[in-house]
């Protein structure tokens, strides 16, 4: 039996008061306070604002092509039924975006952090991520983390001045921590944001203690959660590896995608509507984190997954790793890393307006070879680095075989 719940009739009518007599919401963020790294350039106009001009510099990024065939939980399905992370990042905005404007919030700097949250994502998913963390940490002891990553992206090789608060939004999403209440802590400048940001590559527990600084970045954090969530039941069950949502409790929450985005939205409007927070009430809240132990239980940590990624991905990811850092020692030219990752970042930035291209590039190459192997696998697709592992390694052992739609 479908279980969708409704907002109160007293929200609902204030909600209806409050547009009907041009009521703002004075905790939304008010665009002519963005802060830019490059104070002086992207002067908004007036058919695109300050944050429509962070959606379009995220949407014609170089790297937002590949979100097209990253994993954003099944690898190696030859199937279109299955999410990517293109399809993920459109999910949570499109949730966010409705929660936002409900609660009257700056949606084009809701858009903007959702489209730009997994671009510094790894192939195959958060397992991917684990195995270049392992590999960038055992060389230099620093730590990799995606939505760390998708900063440095957006920030520091593709230079396109994004704003400090699209990119603490970005920062912050934290897909994997659920809250019953989210609170904001104001963020004044780029200075304690790059302290913020160099904290998570050295310290193991400051991923986890950032805050976002706005609402709207708040909102894309649980929207995260919420896109995956259902979604990733319906995946789970479309290849097979379950047979229906009734493996799933339902109480307090529903267990399909529909029921999942519905419920949360409006428990999330009921407890948030005119306050300085976001909250959600307590029953949601219970069974939205049983709901998400349940798709770690059920999906996440299936066997037969992980001896794909323990016995073919990971040892593929170790060979890359050590010849292209071979290859980044000595940035000959000729190399596949140098063709295919120095240049396109040159290209990237060819007509960059904050720093020369040569200087650029000059600091780029000077940097630490771990640095541009971790960016140059951090930014390819599954097929991209499977067709690479191959050409590198014509006689490797290891190999990835795709389940295909008729099997």
């Amino acid at each position: 039996m479908s279980n969708y719940k409704s907002l109160s009739k007293e929200i609902s009518e204030q909600i209806i008061h409050d547009k009907e007599h041009n009521i703002k919401n004075p905790y939304a963020f008010n665009e002519e306070k963005i802060i830019r790294r490059y104070e002086g350039h992207d002067t908004p106009r007036l058919w695109r604002p300050a944050f429509v001009m962070d959606v379009e510099k995220i949407m014609h990024n170089n790297y937002y092509n590949r979100y097209s065939d990253k994993t954003q939980v099944l690898s190696c399905f030859k199937n279109d039924d299955i999410s990517r992370r293109a399809l993920h990042v459109q999910y949570v905005s499109r949730i966010a975006r409705t929660i936002g404007m409900t609660l009257g919030l700056n949606l084009d700097l809701i858009e903007a952090i959702s489209l730009g949250h997994d671009i510094g994502h790894t192939p195959f998913g958060h397992t991917g991520e684990r195995y270049l963390n392992d590999l960038y940490y055992a060389n230099t002891g620093r730590l990799f983390n995606h939505n760390v990553h998708s900063v440095r992206v957006l920030d520091k090789l593709i230079r396109r001045n994004i704003s400090l608060q699209t990119l603490d939004g970005v920062i912050c999403h934290n897909g994997e921590m659920e809250q019953q209440e989210y609170r904001p802590i104001k963020l004044d400048s780029f200075d304690d944001f790059d302290k913020r940001v160099e904290s998570c590559y050295v310290d193991p527990s400051a991923n986890k203690k950032q805050i976002p600084s706005t609402l709207e970045a708040c909102v894309m954090r649980v929207s995260d959660i919420i896109a995956y969530l259902g979604k990733d039941r319906q995946d789970a069950i479309k290849i097979g590896l379950l047979n229906s949502h009734n493996a799933f409790s339902a109480e307090g929450l529903g267990s399909t995608n529909a029921e999942i985005i519905n419920n949360m939205t409006v428990s999330i409007i009921e407890n948030s509507y005119g306050k300085p927070y976001l909250s959600m009430d307590k029953e949601v809240y219970d069974a939205f984190s049983k709901a998400k132990k349940e798709n770690y239980e059920l999906i996440y940590n299936d066997d037969k997954r992980e001896d794909l990624y323990e016995h073919n991905i990971k040892p593929m990811f170790e060979q890359l790793y050590n010849e292209l850092l071979a290859q980044a020692k000595s940035l000959s030219k000729d190399s596949i890393l140098y063709k295919h990752h120095i240049d396109f970042i040159r290209q990237a930035n060819q007509y960059s307006h904050y720093q020369p291209i040569e200087e650029f590039m000059d600091e780029y190459t000077s940097s630490s070879p771990d640095d541009i192997v971790m960016d140059f696998i951090a930014s390819m697709t599954d097929d991209y680095f499977i067709d690479l592992y191959h050409h590198l390694f014509p006689n490797g052992k290891y190999k990835v075989d795709y389940t295909g739609y008729f099997e």
